[in-house]
């Protein structure tokens, strides 16, 4: 079953019988509720007025690929090659981690829905249609693993750095990916390498933005979340937003290949959502409490314990419910 060409229709917010959208498509009115059915399931908002038709209220401005290309800067342009835009797709990281496996070393992946959006440490990342930003970009490093010290932190102040200019300031960053406004989670980062640990190796880079979630899409959310709708007055236009993410993180990736993390660490300090709050910090099944304190030069958490000064390279971060005098208990 094919769904773009219902969905091109229905786009524009105004309503179509289901008569007029059958002869369009060349479907019966039977055909046309299946496609309605299927676009909900992907959490498109479809209205059914009586004796009317169907509508998307408010209309869905979808991803143009032409757009997107206009807005790049020409650092970034070679990905105009190197870029698929897809209707529907599993996960845009497992697009581009295929991408890898066929030999490309550069590749760029959009999609306006994900069937199976990942986010970190396993959790599913809701992913309604058409309405947030779902990207992944597939980039090479040539110096190994351990050089990819701190990479998650810089690409969480890459969506920063896009947001501003189209949504303002009030964002920050939470160790070690996360973007809040307000303290809820607006955007996430999830990074997986392939390669030699000593030598070249490749990197995905996910990056889930929400613009407009839906209520009911944001219902399955687990936790506190934001989205730009609640940051600006105006409709967030995506395709600027795509071309803005692309080339701040064509940037950004392209100083820290040859600088690392240590030129960013004062733009994290400075948006550091936590810096002198009481966290606990997760890993496994083991917590330790303390004060974060900021990062050091390569992007590790610092956190005053009750032993000390400890740094942390891995977990996450909550907010602490245990008492100050119990920090440093694991």
């Amino acid at each position: 079953m094919t769904l773009q060409p219902l969905m091109s229709l229905l786009a524009d917010g105004k309503t179509h019988s289901g008569r007029a959208l059958g002869d369009a498509l060349g479907l019966s009115r039977a055909g046309i509720w299946k496609q309605i059915e299927a676009l909900r399931v992907m959490g498109v908002d479809v209205e059914a007025l009586p004796g009317r038709g169907y509508r998307i209220e408010g209309g869905i401005r979808l991803l143009d690929r032409s757009l997107i290309e206009a807005g790049l800067d020409p650092a970034a342009q070679h990905l105009s090659q190197r870029f698929g835009l897809h209707f529907s797709i599993d996960s845009t990281n497992a697009e581009a981690s295929r991408k890898a496996v066929l030999g490309e070393q550069c590749f760029l992946v959009l999609a306006e829905h994900q069937a199976q959006g990942r986010g970190r440490r396993g959790r599913n990342w809701v992913s309604p249609f058409g309405r947030n930003i779902y990207m992944s970009l597939l980039w090479p490093f040539q110096s190994g693993v351990a050089a990819l010290e701190g990479l998650s932190l810089v690409c969480a102040l890459v969506v920063v750095r896009a947001l501003q200019p189209v949504a303002g300031d009030g964002f920050r960053v939470k160790w070690p990916n996360d973007v809040l406004f307000q303290g809820r989670k607006l955007a996430g980062i999830l990074i997986e390498i392939s390669g030699d640990v000593s030598g070249p190796c490749r990197v995905v880079i996910g990056i889930g933005v929400n613009a407009q979630m839906p209520a009911g899409a944001g219902a399955a959310i687990d936790q506190p979340y934001s989205d730009l709708g609640a940051v600006s007055d105006g409709v967030i236009d995506r395709n600027l937003l795509a071309a803005a993410l692309v080339n701040e993180l064509v940037s950004a990736l392209t100083e820290f290949q040859v600088h690392g993390f240590e030129p960013f660490r004062d733009e994290w300090m400075r948006l550091d959502a936590y810096a002198g709050q009481q966290v606990e910090i997760r890993a496994g099944n083991h917590g330790r409490v303390g004060v974060a304190a900021g990062v050091d030069l390569s992007g590790c958490l610092l956190l005053d314990t009750a032993e000390g000064r400890v740094t942390i390279s891995g977990g996450e971060m909550l907010p602490s419910l245990r008492p100050v005098a119990d920090k440093g208990r694991s």
